[in-house]
């Protein structure tokens, strides 16, 4: 189905009384309208946030309809082969007809995405996220709720992307395509990496983390998205404390990729350039 053969606006409506407790959630409105908002996100006829122009909008009913969905549900035992999960929501079906690769024993939960060939390692999709076409979510890496991981991204081991459903219309988490995300990289709090960046090793951004570009004669300071093809390694910078001044973790721009080479090779380069280690 397409967007506009859903009723979006009755639902938008019915989940948003429901949310202000207007109505009453075993009301058969409201459930249809829940029910049909997380199917829809489930086949991917429906997201959290999408790009419009150069920005990105995010839909807040759909968060609302995720909280709900939660709250009208009752734990069960799910067993898949050898495990045996109890939760409040289920996992994806039919990931062999969507084109898709999930290795025991990732997970990735109803109301998520995955575009075709996306792989999962044994790594975690939570509710509401999306993730593009060609996508890699390597082991033990985590995609929270709601966040929206573009085409050809690489998630490497342990990274963790952070989630957010409240408040409603709260930005998630936005890794756009051709990204590469190093190991135990970490990316919460709304912050956007941009078409094509490359984050090292350890890099830590929130909203309020500092993104220091250093390639000039200058240091310039951004806070909550990094800049499309940027090469960024993990910092710090000098803060003042009651106790004396210490060095407070930051996020250096070193460099940028090239267009002529893959995400890795661009990392060590960028790496090497700079007399950084990997």
């Amino acid at each position: 189905m397409t967007v506009t053969e859903y009723p979006v606006a009755r639902w938008q409506s019915t989940i948003a009384e429901a949310w202000e407790g207007q109505r009453k959630l075993d009301e058969p409105a409201v459930h249809g309208a829940v029910e049909g908002a997380m199917a829809a996100l489930d086949a991917g006829d429906l997201r959290v946030a999408e790009p419009a122009g150069d920005d990105w909008v995010t839909h807040g009913w759909l968060q609302q309809a995720i909280g709900l969905y939660f709250r009208m549900r009752t734990s069960e035992t799910i067993v898949a082969g050898p495990f045996e999960f109890h939760d409040k929501i289920p996992t994806k079906r039919n990931l062999a007809a969507a084109g898709v690769r999930v290795v025991p024993p990732g997970v990735a939960r109803y109301g998520s995405f995955l575009e075709r060939g996306v792989i999962v390692m044994p790594a975690y999709v939570n509710i509401g996220a999306r993730v593009g076409e060609g996508t890699m979510v390597d082991t033990w890496a985590t995609v929270g709720s709601c966040a929206q991981i573009g085409k050809r991204v690489h998630l490497s081991g342990g990274v963790g992307i952070g989630g957010v459903l409240e408040p409603p219309q709260s930005r998630p988490v936005i890794v756009e395509d051709d990204a590469f995300v190093g190991s135990r990289a970490i990316v919460v709090e709304g912050v956007r990496v941009r078409r094509g960046a490359v984050l090292g090793a350890g890099v830590v951004l929130t909203a309020s983390t500092l993104i220091i570009d250093v390639t000039g004669s200058e240091p310039r300071t951004t806070r909550g998205e990094v800049p499309e093809r940027a090469v960024v390694i993990p910092g710090t910078t000098p803060k003042k404390f009651p106790a004396g001044e210490f060095g407070a973790p930051c996020a250096l721009i070193i460099g940028q990729r090239r267009e002529s080479t893959d995400l890795k090779t661009s990392l060590n380069q960028a790496l090497r350039e700079h007399g950084v280690s990997g």
